[in-house]
């Protein structure tokens, strides 16, 4: 192998924003779902930054139907002047230059989430395409960019007396595994900003479902308590709040008391989630501990002066939000998920516990009520004690001390071992069978586990499924003793039948998990088993698949084999490419929806929507400078377009019908259809449907024809109904439909299997989540249900 050269010259300087193209993982996490959205926190955090220093009142996030987004708020605009040492304008500096920003000194931002200075540049980098939009000074400026770079100057391009910033960009394909957007996760972070910041107010439109959403808490941090708390039983009816500044942090604390015994504490410094917590958690825990105990001991609620109430005791059925903002936090990396300022710790333990002395003095009877559940909580912890040292394993390789039902695996390095969690003592028996025993543990369950949602932690450590679950984990249970790095198996695979059953014991597995084990979670060791839906067979030839779009693919690959496929009326034979197709498929369905859409917000006909697409790309903003024999091409001979008020334009054309009789009939082609979202995404979708062909459509088995039609929609039923003839299809519901042969090739090989690692987008919601369905209270799960029943795919009853 001949040696390369190593010189100078090999050094490679990516200059402006190349580097983050190159790896792009370092700025802002992955390139999967997380860093995508990620891409949309920048830019809303910049804006967020406006409302804190009181420059901003609303914000609006927009998703658009070809999955960009639009950010826009009433903030001050960003600079549109030049910068003296760039040479360029703040705008222009803003979106190319890591580093350059406003907040790096306390006189345009006293405090601000977005320190790094790196937000929306690095949005512009990983963006397909940009475009900002700055009204201030009487004017409205503008600048595009193509992957970071400007694709010309900044324009003024008209005037306003209104202020303020808008940002469109599309996430680059070429460097994100999707680039689709989740607008639950958008929603649960705008939600969040809203209660963070009082009185803010922030808009949400999803144009692809036509969603929107507004959020305004005048209550701030206080609202969002009661929000967490609005399906569990209080304590008190309103939440305590303390509110201060000192040594240059302002500090914001809302905490409510349930009859749970759920901890649900979410901790913000300057707007962002500290998902790991940090030194400001640390020392609100530290000073609620303290003042109860204080509290106790001087009303002599405990049993003796050297009893005390620990941590976990007192935080039981706690609700709190915690929020600091301050000058100069520091972040553990770009995704900033926790907070490492250790002098924080002391100036919030401080805070906190004067506020807590104050109130518990004033209002004793809450004060009362709140630590009679601390002690009960502290007996229940002295019950559970003996329970909890029957499930910690006292040695890794001691398997003396594990659950009887456990079929270990001889592998000892946690990180090769998996443990499934089977549903069944049968389905456990022939899970046993098809292992791989170097690796791959069994643990069988025995029916449904406790709902620990309802349940205190003694009532949870004496179940003995539970039990055994803690056991064969090795990690303990609760924040005080639970420890990742104890961990047996760091791949916990839950293991269910597809019906109503199987789906309910992962639920309460998956309540389990995040209520009383979530590092296992945080730390990506959770994962859910996906046996194949279906087992479908053709002669001799069988396969597994593994959900409705995998059979329906599957069919097409069936019927396209044996089938002849022509466009253009039976004169060009298609070579079928199974993806392209698969693809085609999709973007025709779309486009449907899309059509349906475009006629119900601007009017146009799907007929003439289509032919729009075949507008030349220079007549797309500017449809009045089409030449006549253009419009008539298009949209028929006699066709003419006349100017409307506004940029407004409208296309007449003549048609005859069949009496033949000449009947006017009006396609009202409007500039803003034209450049809308709607039109830019259906003209993609339209290259792809292009993969196959012109209509007529000819299918031809053999010598025979078997369908032809202009309609493509028409062309994949026809496919669909003749794929499954001769086809045994099997559905399976229950893991004990498969052999151990069966089970261990679809569902436990390493090599062929699928298994989902899981994850949480928002905690938030998550928690919200848990405690409506699994919680005491019955009508959050009706409005659940309600609003969730037309989703619903297969009803097993």
């Amino acid at each position: 192998m001949a040696k390369s050269k190593y010189s100078a010259e090999s050094i490679q300087i990516l200059e402006g924003l190349s580097a983050v193209r190159r790896r792009p993982s370092m700025y802002i996490g992955s390139t999967g779902a997380r860093g995508l959205h990620h891409l949309v926190f920048e830019v809303v955090d910049n804006s967020i930054d406006e409302a804190m220093v009181g420059e901003c009142a609303e914000i609006e996030v927009v998703i658009h139907v070809d999955n960009s987004v639009t950010v826009t708020d009433d903030g001050r605009g960003i600079p549109v002047d030049m910068h003296e040492k760039a040479g360029k304008t703040g705008v222009e500096v803003v979106m190319t230059k890591l580093h350059a920003g406003a907040k790096f000194d306390r006189k345009s931002y006293r405090v601000s989430g977005g320190l790094h200075g790196v937000g929306v540049s690095v949005v512009n980098a990983l963006a397909e395409w940009l475009e900002v939009e700055v009204k201030s000074s009487g004017s409205v400026w503008s600048q595009s960019y193509k992957k970071g770079v400007p694709d010309g100057d900044l324009q003024k391009i008209g005037k306003s007396k209104a202020h303020g910033t808008r940002v469109t960009f599309r996430p680059d394909p070429t460097i994100f595994e999707e680039t689709v957007f989740s607008a639950d996760t958008i929603v649960n972070r705008l939600r969040e900003l809203a209660f963070l910041n009082k009185g803010l107010k922030i808009s949400f439109v999803d144009e692809r479902d036509d969603a929107h959403m507004e959020f305004k808490y005048d209550g701030g941090i206080v609202s969002f308590v009661d929000h967490l708390n609005k399906n569990k039983n209080v304590l008190h009816p309103k939440p305590i709040y303390i509110e201060k500044e000192r040594d240059d942090v302002k500090l914001e604390l809302a905490l409510q008391y349930n009859d749970g015994y759920a901890e649900t504490v979410f901790s913000f410094a300057n707007n962002i989630n500290t998902l790991e917590g940090g030194t400001h958690l640390v020392g609100f825990k530290s000073a609620l501990t303290r003042s109860a105990n204080d509290y106790a001991k001087k009303n002599n609620l405990l049993k003796n002066d050297k009893a005390s109430l620990g941590g976990e005791d007192v935080r039981e059925g706690l609700t709190a939000v915690l929020s600091v903002n301050l000058h100069d936090p520091q972040f553990e990396g770009q995704t900033k998920t926790k907070l490492g300022n250790s002098e924080l710790k002391g100036t919030v333990e401080s805070i906190v516990n004067e506020g807590l002395a104050t109130y518990f003095e004033e209002s004793p009877a809450v004060a009362k009520k709140i630590l009679e559940k601390a002690v009960g909580a502290a007996r229940a912890r002295e019950a559970a004690r003996r329970a909890r040292e029957l499930a910690r394993r006292k040695s890794v390789l001691d398997a003396g001390t594990l659950p009887g039902k456990l079929a270990d695996c001889s592998e000892r390095d946690p990180e090769l071992a998996e443990l499934y969690l089977v549903e069944g003592e049968s389905a456990g028996g022939t899970a046993k069978q098809g292992r791989d025993r170097r690796f791959q543990a069994i643990l069988p369950l025995r029916g449904k586990i406790l709902n620990v949602e309802k349940a205190r932690v003694e009532r949870v450590l004496s179940n003995e499924t539970i039990r055994d679950i803690i056991t064969a984990l090795g990690t303990g249970v609760g924040d005080e003793e639970f420890r990742i790095d104890k961990a047996r198996y760091h791949k916990i695979i839950i293991m269910t039948d597809a019906d109503v059953d199987g789906a309910h014991i992962r639920t309460l597995l998956l309540t389990f998990f995040f209520r009383h084990a979530r590092q296992l979670v945080d730390h990506g060791y959770l994962y859910i088993a996906q046996p194949p839906l279906y087992r479908v067979q053709k002669g001799k030839k069988e396969r597994y698949l593994e959900d409705d779009e995998d059979f329906e693919r599957y069919v097409f690959e069936l019927t396209l084999g044996e089938r002849t496929l022509r466009s253009n009326g039976g004169k060009k034979e298609i070579k079928v490419d199974l993806d392209n197709f698969v693809s085609a498929v999709g973007a025709y369905r779309e486009s449907e929806r899309l059509l349906r859409r475009l006629e119900r917000i601007y009017g146009v006909a799907p007929d003439a929507a289509r032919k729009c697409l075949r507008l030349p790309a220079k007549h797309m903003r500017d449809i009045k400078s089409l030449p006549k024999e253009e419009v008539e091409s298009i949209f028929g001979k006699g066709a003419t377009i006349r100017s409307r008020t506004g940029e407004q334009q409208e296309i007449f054309s003549e048609d005859g019908d069949s009496a033949g009789e000449r009947s006017a009939q009006k396609r009202i082609v409007i500039a803003e259809f034209a450049q809308s979202h709607e039109f830019s995404r259906l003209k993609e979708l339209e290259a792809k449907l292009q993969t196959v062909g012109e209509p007529p459509y000819v299918l031809a088995k053999g010598d025979n024809e078997e369908l032809s039609t202009d309609d493509f929609g028409e062309l994949v039923e026809h496919l669909l109904a003749f794929g499954t003839k001769g086809v045994t299809v099997q559905r399976y519901k229950g893991l004990g439909e498969m052999t151990a042969e069966q089970l261990w090739s679809t569902t436990m090989d390493p090599e062929r299997r699928t298994v989902l690692k899981v994850t949480y987008e928002d905690l938030v919601k998550a928690d919200e989540i848990f405690t409506a369905l699994m919680g005491e209270m019955v009508d959050p799960r009706k409005v659940f249900i309600e609003e969730h029943a037309g989703e619903v795919r297969n009803l097993d009853i």
